[in-house]
C-alpha cells in the first residue's frame, strides 16, 4: 500500500529547498597558521564547498569575543575578532562566496552577550535598578542578607544559573542570570533598548550584504514572569528539547520579537531568511517558530535526535512535513552540528547519551566505527533525498567520526570545567577538519598548529585522500548534491512505498530511495538500476545499514 505526502509548502525562495554548509571558522581552516581558523581560510577553501555543490554557507560566530565559550560569548556584534580576521576580510568572504553561487548566513547571539560587552561593564559599575542594569536580567537575591539565588535553575552548562556580583561600593550586590556559562550574562528581552539595538544589529550585517542569520537559542530569549523554580529530569537533554513547560524554554512572548525582525529583514531584497536555534519538545511547537509572519526556517531536531529505527524515522519524516507544511514553511533536516556528537558516530552508540554529555575516554557504549560510518552516509543518502532545505556540518562530507580520545588536558568546553569532568562537552566533534594527509595538521593550515588535537587516524580520512577514491564518503556527497540538484529534490512530494518494517522507503517521481535499518539483506527484484548507494555492494539486495536511490523499468 502505498500513501501520498505532498510537501504542503511550495514556493520559490531559495531557502526552501537550499542546502546549507555549516562552517565552524575556528577549526575549517587557517590561513594565519596560529592553530585557529579565520576567515581568508574560509575564502582560501571556498573552491572546494562550490564543486560539492552547497547552495549556502552557515557561520559560526566570528565576532568579537573572548572565546571563553568558542565565540558565543560576543563582546561586539559589530565586528570580527582578530584572531578570525577583521571586518575587511569577512566582506573578502563575503564577494567570494556571493561569486561562487554561494550564499552566506551568519550566526547571532541573542540570548546573551559576553561579561566584556560594554553593555554588562556598565551594569557592573551602576546602581541596582539603573537603566544599565535593565538591559540584563538582575535580581535580588533570597535569604536574609541576599546569600541565595533568586531560584535554582542549573545552568546548561552545569552548576547554578546565577552569579553574585559585587557592588561598586565592595558589598555582595545583586546575581544576574546566565542559561550558559558565568561569563554570557542574559539580555532581558522585556526592555526595549535591546530590543532596538538587535535591529541595528541585524541592519549592520544586512547592509554588508549577508542572506541571512541562525539565530543561536532562539528558544531560550523570554523567561517564565516571577521566575519560578524549576529542576529538569535528571537525563534531560542540555538544552530542554524533550521537557514541557520549562520557564525559560520556548516562552510565547519570543514570538514577538521574530515577527518584529521578519519586517526587518522584509525590507531588503533577496529573500533574506532567519534559521532558528530551538530545541523544543514537539515538532507542532517547534512549526509556531516559522508561521509566516516568524521565521523561515528552524532546525528539526526532533529529526536529528531519532535514532536508527525505521518506525521513528518514518512517523518523524511524515510528522514533519504535516507539521511546517501546515504554517506553510519547509521542513529543514540536519544530521550533525558543533553542539551534537557527529552522526559517523552517534548513530551506532550502544548506551544513552543525552545532548550535550559527549563521548570521552571513559564513556560507555562507544561506537563501532564501521557500523557508524555504514549508518552515516546512509542515513544522509536518505535525507538529501527529502523534500525540503538540508544543513550539513563541516567535515560530515568526509566521514569523520567523532573525536573521542581527546587527552583530557587540551579539553576546552565550558561543560567540561564546570562539571568537573563529569560530562565531556562538545569538543568531539569540533577539532580542526583534514584537507591533506600529508600536511601539516592536515592541511588545516601549514604550521601543524592546531587548537584541539586531530586523531592520527585521520589522515585516512583527508579530503586529498577521498577525492581519488570513487567510493569515499567525499564522493558520494557529491554525487548526491548533483542528483539533488539536477533532479529538483528538494521541492515537491514524496509517495511512501511498503518495502517492510525494517526499511524507510518512498518515491520521488520515478525514483525510488530506500533505507535498510534492519540486519538482513533487503531484496529490490528484478529491472533495478541503482543511482546512488551510500556503499557498495553486488546484486539487487540491499544490505543492512545501507541506503539506496534507484530507478526501475
Amino acid at each position: 500500500m502505498t500513501e501520498i505526502e505532498q510537501f504542503a509548502a511550495p514556493g520559490s525562495e531559495w531557502w526552501r529547498s537550499a542546502v546549507i554548509y555549516q562552517i565552524y571558522p575556528r577549526s575549517f581552516a587557517d590561513a594565519s597558521g596560529d592553530g585557529i581558523g579565520d576567515l581568508p581560510g574560509i575564502t582560501s577553501r571556498l573552491d572546494s564547498l562550490q564543486e560539492l555543490g552547497v547552495d549556502a554557507i552557515w557561520l559560526s560566530p566570528f565576532m568579537t569575543s573572548p572565546q571563553k565559550d568558542a565565540g558565543y560569548d560576543v563582546a561586539d556584534y559589530r565586528d570580527v575578532d582578530p584572531i578570525f580576521g577583521t571586518l575587511a576580510d569577512f566582506d573578502e568572504m563575503l564577494e567570494a562566496a556571493h561569486s561562487r553561487g554561494i550564499r552566506v548566513i551568519v550566526d547571532l547571539v541573542p540570548n546573551h552577550s559576553s561579561d566584556q560587552h560594554v553593555w554588562f561593564q556598565q551594569a557592573l559599575k551602576a546602581a541596582p535598578g539603573s537603566p544599565e542594569r535593565a538591559r540584563y536580567v538582575f535580581r535580588d537575591g533570597r535569604g536574609e542578607n541576599g546569600e541565595l539565588p533568586p531560584n535554582n535553575w542549573e545552568s546548561v552548562f552545569g552548576g547554578g544559573m546565577w552569579e553574585r556580583i559585587t557592588e561598586p561600593d565592595g558589598t555582595p550586590g545583586q546575581w544576574y542570570l546566565h542559561i550558559f556559562d558565568a561569563t554570557q550574562p542574559d539580555f532581558d528581552w522585556t526592555n526595549e533598548e535591546v530590543r532596538e539595538e538587535f535591529r541595528s544589529i541585524l541592519r549592520f550585517w544586512l547592509d554588508r550584504g549577508v542572506d541571512g542569520f541562525r539565530v543561536d537559542v532562539a528558544h531560550g530569549m523570554v523567561k517564565e514572569a516571577g521566575l519560578p523554580d524549576y529542576a529538569p529530569v535528571e537525563d534531560a537533554d542540555s538544552m530542554g528539547g524533550g521537557e514541557e513547560n520549562v520557564p525559560y524554554w520556548g516562552q510565547d512572548a519570543v514570538h514577538d520579537i521574530y515577527r518584529d525582525w521578519h519586517k526587518v529583514l522584509a525590507e531588503y531584497d533577496g529573500d533574506r531568511a532567519l534559521c532558528g536555534e530551538a530545541w523544543l519538545p514537539t515538532l507542532k511547537k517547534t512549526a509556531l517558530w516559522v508561521r509566516p509572519d516568524e521565521m523561515h526556517q528552524t532546525f528539526n531536531f526532533p529529526y536529528l535526535m531519532t535514532p536508527w529505527d525505521a518506525t521513528q524515522l518514518r512517523d518523524i519524516i511524515r510528522e514533519s512535513l504535516n507539521e511546517f507544511g501546515a504554517v506553510g514553511a519547509p521542513s529543514t533536516w540536519v544530521l550533525s552540528n558543533h553542539d551534537v556528537v557527529r552522526h559517523a558516530s552517534r548513530l551506532a552508540l550502544t548506551a544513552e547519551n543525552p545532548q550535550g554529555e559527549g563521548i570521552g575516554p571513559k564513556s560507555e557504549g562507544k561506537p563501532d566505527p564501521e557500523i557508524g560510518l555504514a549508518r552515516g552516509r546512509a542515513a544522509t543518502t536518505l535525507m538529501l533525498a527529502l523534500p525540503g532545505s538540508s544543513y550539513l556540518y563541516q567535515g560530515e562530507e568526509l566521514g569523520l567520526p567523532e573525536a573521542m580520545e581527546i587527552p583530557d588536558e587540551f579539553r576546552q568546553d565550558p561543560t567540561w570545567f564546570r562539571t568537573e569532568g563529569e560530562r565531556y562537552g562538545r569538543d568531539g566533534c569540533r577539532v580542526p577538519i583534514p584537507w591533506e594527509a600529508q600536511a601539516p595538521a592536515f592541511g588545516f593550515n601549514d604550521t601543524g598548529d592546531s587548537w584541539l588535537p586531530q586523531p592520527a587516524e585521520w589522515a585516512s580520512f583527508a579530503r586529498d585522500v577521498e577525492q581519488a577514491d570513487a567510493d569515499s564518503t567525499l564522493n558520494l556527497y557529491k554525487t548526491l548534491l548533483q542528483e539533488r540538484r539536477e533532479r529538483e529534490l528538494g521541492v515537491g512530494s514524496l509517495v511512501w512505498e511498503d518495502l517492510g518494517d525494517a526499511a524507510v522507503a518512498f518515491r520521488r517521481g520515478d525514483l525510488h530511495v530506500v533505507a535498510n535499518m534492519g540486519d538482513e539483506p533487503l531484496e529490490l527484484g528484478d529491472g533495478v538500476t541503482f543511482v546512488v548507494r551510500s556503499r557498495p555492494f553486488d546484486g539487487t539486495a540491499v544490505p543492512a545499514d545501507t541506503a539506496a536511490w534507484y530507478i526501475r523499468s
